[in-house]
């Protein structure tokens, strides 16, 4: 490394332990693996820039609102322990991505394995007998498109669900959903093709008016 490089590299980092907006995802990586034993702040930065993101998608993939911040909290202290395995093949954002899909799957495997039938529970939702269906009280009460999404998205059944945010939330391929899934790649189309169509008949349902673009 050339005396050039070192000090480029030196205020590089000096810029992002001081909250640099301009550096990416990958070289806070490098800090991380750079940082001495205890200095957190590169890392917090990713935190930062991709928390909304993790903990949304927590939710809308498992319909579990209780368990969605530690959801994320946990996706997050796993990308941390394995970023020594991150090569840079991929974008930060698509491993962490990753992570968070399969760290939600194996959650909602564990739930079917063990149900619980609490009724106050939102996960048991699946279980047709004890569903009940959307109110006019709650609907009204909805000021945001996203919590009106979100309302939706917990109207649909996990096999519609999860592959539908995996698509359209998430941006993962066809054939990586079916990968994930464990099924065919004409079951994953035909899913993602159903799912829409339920959202969008149960929103105009709920709502009335369609969903903005």
């Amino acid at each position: 490394m050339t005396c050039a490089t070192s000090r480029r590299s030196n205020h590089n980092r000096e810029d992002a332990l001081g909250i640099d907006h301009e550096i990416t995802d990958e070289e806070l990586v490098e800090l991380v693996r750079d940082a001495g034993e205890g200095d957190l702040r590169p890392f917090d930065r990713l935190v930062e820039r991709h928390r909304g993101r993790v903990l949304a998608n927590c939710r809308y993939l498992t319909r579990a609102a209780a368990d969605s911040e530690d959801l994320a909290q946990e996706v997050f202290l796993k990308a941390f322990f394995a970023l020594g395995r991150f090569e840079g093949r991929s974008s930060f954002k698509t491993w962490l991505q990753r992570i968070k899909i399969n760290h939600c799957l194996n959650y909602l495997e564990k739930k079917r394995r063990h149900p619980s039938l609490d009724i106050d529970d939102p996960d048991i939702g699946d279980l047709e007998e004890l569903h009940v269906a959307p109110d006019a009280e709650r609907r009204v009460q909805m000021s945001s498109e996203r919590e009106r999404i979100v309302f939706v998205l917990d109207s649909l059944a996990e096999t519609l669900r999860v592959p539908l945010v995996l698509r359209d939330a998430d941006g993962a391929s066809y054939r990586e959903i079916a990968g994930e899934l464990g099924i065919g790649l004409s079951a994953v189309k035909m899913r993602i093709k159903r799912a829409r169509e339920e959202f969008r008949s149960r929103w105009l349902d709920a709502f009335g008016d369609p969903l903005s673009d």
